[in-house]
Order: C-alpha cells, then structure tokens, then sequence
C-alpha cells in the first residue's frame, strides 16, 4: 500500500480492478475542511485519462509493473510475436496491445513490454529510432533556410513531419513519443 502523500508522475496503483500510472497530481489544503490530492490517472492497458481525488494520506495499493526488453520476430496475422531476450520465450500479443507501437517499430528491434500479474498488458517503442524516408516530395531548391517541412512517409508507414531538404532514401531519427523529426543520420 502506497499513501496518497506519497504519488508522483510515473507511480502506477491499483484502482477498481485496474492499473493506472499517475500523469499529474496536485497536493490542495484548502482553508476549510481537509486536504485532498487531485490527480490525472492513465489506464496502462487502455490509455484511457481518468481525473480521481483522493483524501491526503489515503492509501492505495501499488501497481507492480514488470518491463522486461523483447524483440520484436514477425507478425502472423492479427497477432505480434516477440521473444524475451533472457531466456527465449516468445510471446503472441494482439494487434490492439501494440498498436500505440506499430507505427515505429520494425522486424528485430527490441521493445519494453509491460506485465501485470504475468500477462503482457502494454509495449513501449523505444524512445528514438532510426527509419529510412520510403515517400516525400522533392526539396526545392533554396527552401532548405526556410524552416518549414513536408509530409514524409517513413519505412513502416507512419507519416511524419521532416524539414524540405530529406528527400527519399534518407534514414531519419524520429522521437516515437512526439511522433516528430529529430536529425539526419
């Protein structure tokens, strides 16, 4: 049990059956009455954003959160199969466990998949990765300056803003948690 006092951003607790991480909290005292916390909660396995409040010093039980590094083998159907890289297990998850990853990750990169209770509930993309431009117009000549960008089609499908002077062939490095450009490699 984890005392409400006690959350910050990241912490994962057990409420109504499910696993929530904290994304933003708030310690209020009030001028009358007792003191609360106000948090924003994020269900780990559907994304979902709940606002709770909580009495401060409430307590809550934690969330263990396991992550272990897998990589990605191939996908077979509807189904993403990956492999534990400690012992070799390799482990089916569904199209709708991946899909916040799908748009980054490609065959043999490795990825932090979550468990809860042994049950694989979420994956992670790595924070960077590096993937070749596959479809984009062409620069323009003398639009390199100008600090705009374009619309580019990345090797795994996901589309992405790049700056005029990427053109196809290109491998960019992209930061999956923004979804944006981040330099030429």
């Amino acid at each position: 049990m984890i005392s409400t006092n006690d959350f910050k951003t990241g912490l994962t607790i057990e409420l109504e059956g499910d696993v929530w991480s904290v994304v933003e909290f708030q310690h209020v005292k009030p001028g009358k009455g007792s003191a609360f916390v106000r948090c924003k909660l994020k269900n780990v396995k559907t994304g979902a954003v709940i606002e709770k409040t909580f009495r401060a010093g409430e307590k809550v039980p934690k969330g263990r959160i396991d992550r272990r590094q897998m990589q990605y083998l191939y996908q077979d159907g509807d189904n993403y199969m990956l492999m534990d890289n400690e012992n070799y297990e390799q482990v089916s998850l569904s199209k709708e466990q991946m899909v916040d990853a799908l748009k980054w990750i490609k065959e043999n990169m490795v990825l932090s998949v979550l468990f809860y209770q042994e049950q694989a509930i979420n994956v992670e993309p790595p924070n960077f990765v590096e993937l070749e431009v596959v479809e984009t117009d062409p620069g323009i000549r003398g639009d390199t300056a100008s600090g705009g960008g374009k619309p580019a089609k990345v090797e795994t499908g996901a589309m992405v803003n790049v700056p005029f002077f990427i053109n196809i062939g290109d491998v960019v490095r992209i930061d999956t948690r923004t979804g944006t450009y981040m330099v030429r490699v």
